[in-house]
């Protein structure tokens, strides 16, 4: 209402000074014709055509004037209203009020490229969240629904229209509302039950703090992740096994073959011990195998206490004797940690940089660091290096001939356990390789008892 009571007052202003603009010339020219020698007659209407002039050209200057500045106010108007499509006439960049419209033209057009862009990406937004798999749900600060893709409305048992604007409560996502996040639970749904993933986060709408829940069903990524860990564990138990028993198999046919000829084979004792040798050798293996599976399956949670990093590192380097283990000391330094776990890490990682510096007769070299709440311990030899990474961490796969194959992967599971990570990559411009375990100088949430 006060735009378009302003208006008239400015239009009266322009009209105004345009006809005091006039008021000189016409002035004069009315008193030149009381002053000449015309008949009274004339003089009126030669004066009424000079005030008539003056008050046209006055309202055509407020015109002029005014017309430009109301096409503007409308095209404005329409652009508040979200309409784009008007485009003010005599927008040119040569003068100061054709390129005052020129900008509100391309300012329109901005306007709309933005709001189409943002239908668009509203529009990708809305397909996106009724397409995922996983619930999303968006609770205003009064702790009510306000938004919920598909999957929630399938979760909950009920469409949307039902649940926008109940509380979480009788909705039983109270309890996803408030704890820690991100966690995983156990929880019973009106659409599907199982193991769930929460995420929350905070965000604002209208001035408004809202909150953002995102529920994941766990439940089906964790049975194929147990199905694929059977599957792994059957095939190497199977070829494990197969390798040990195919041997004892067939060497178990030839021993009764030699049992059963008549007459005995004079060097039949002989062939019997070798025999039963080869029966005992593979059963030892497959017995040690067997050990270092179960040793591998039955890690104990870590019990936390301090740990001083600077004893310990150089208290397991002594135990290694076969090569040089040069201690290269780091600041003081006590982590909260299973002592006996890292003794297992520590000692697995120094044993595995010895044997390759055995090939080579290089040795090895361990110390750490810390930086604000991390520490980092650091072992380093000087053998030929590893030409591939990706199987490093693989349970019982090994490049050595009597390896094990389960040193590495048990030393991920301890630092895993602690919190941590573990890395292994060849040196940078010197032989051999580089073992990174990083681990929280505090006691990691959950870990230990």
């Amino acid at each position: 209402m006060k735009r378009f009571l302003r208006a008239p007052r400015h239009e009266q202003r322009v009209f105004l000074q345009a006809l005091l603009t006039a008021v000189p010339a016409t002035g004069t020219a009315i008193l030149l014709l009381w002053l000449g020698d015309f008949s009274p007659r004339l003089r009126w209407i030669a004066a009424a055509l000079l005030v008539a002039v003056a008050f046209l050209l006055a309202g055509a200057v407020r015109t002029g004037v005014v017309r430009p500045l109301q096409t503007m106010a409308n095209q404005l108007f329409a652009l508040r209203e979200g309409d784009f499509s008007i485009r003010a006439a005599g927008a040119r960049s040569d003068d100061a009020l054709g390129l005052a419209l020129l900008e509100a033209n391309v300012l329109g057009q901005t306007l709309r490229e933005q709001r189409l862009g943002n239908l668009e990406a509203a529009a990708l937004l809305r397909t996106v969240m009724a397409e995922i798999d996983v619930a999303v749900f968006a609770f205003s600060a009064d702790g009510r629904l306000r938004l919920v893709n598909r999957t929630g409305e399938r979760l909950l048992g009920r469409p949307a229209e039902r649940i926008l604007g109940l509380e979480a409560g009788p909705l039983g996502l109270a309890p996803c509302l408030s704890g820690e996040a991100p966690r995983t639970f156990q929880y019973d749904f009106p659409g599907g039950s199982g193991r769930w993933e929460v995420r929350r986060r905070a965000f604002r709408q209208g001035g408004e703090s809202h909150a953002l829940l995102v529920l994941t069903d766990l439940s089906q990524a964790l049975r194929e992740e147990e199905r694929q860990a059977w599957q792994r564990l059957v095939r190497v138990l199977s070829h494990e096994i197969n390798n040990s028993l195919a041997p004892i198999h067939s060497i178990t046919g030839s021993l009764l073959d030699v049992l059963r000829a008549e007459p005995p084979p004079p060097d039949r004792d002989e062939d019997l011990r070798q025999g039963l040798a080869v029966i005992a050798g593979r059963s030892a293996a497959l017995s040690r195998f067997m050990s270092a599976y179960a040793r591998l399956a039955r890690l104990p949670r870590p019990r936390m206490a301090p740990v001083d990093v600077g004893a310990w590192v150089r208290r397991v380097a002594r135990l290694e004797t076969r090569v040089p283990v040069a201690v290269r000391e780091g600041p003081p330094c006590t982590i909260a940690a299973d002592g006996d776990q890292l003794d297992q890490l520590l000692i697995n990682l120094l044993r595995n940089g010895a044997d390759a510096a055995l090939e080579v007769g290089g040795g090895v070299f361990v110390g750490w660091s810390r930086l604000d709440g991390d520490f980092t311990l650091w072992i380093e030899d000087e053998g030929p290096g590893i030409v591939s990474t990706e199987n490093l961490f693989v349970p019982f796969f090994t490049t050595k001939p009597h390896g094990t194959g389960i040193g590495l992967a048990l030393s991920r599971q301890i630092v895993e356990a602690h919190g941590g990570t573990i890395s292994l990559q060849n040196r940078a411009g010197a032989r051999g390789c580089r073992v990174e375990v990083a681990l929280p100088v505090s006691r990691p949430d959950g870990a230990g008892e």
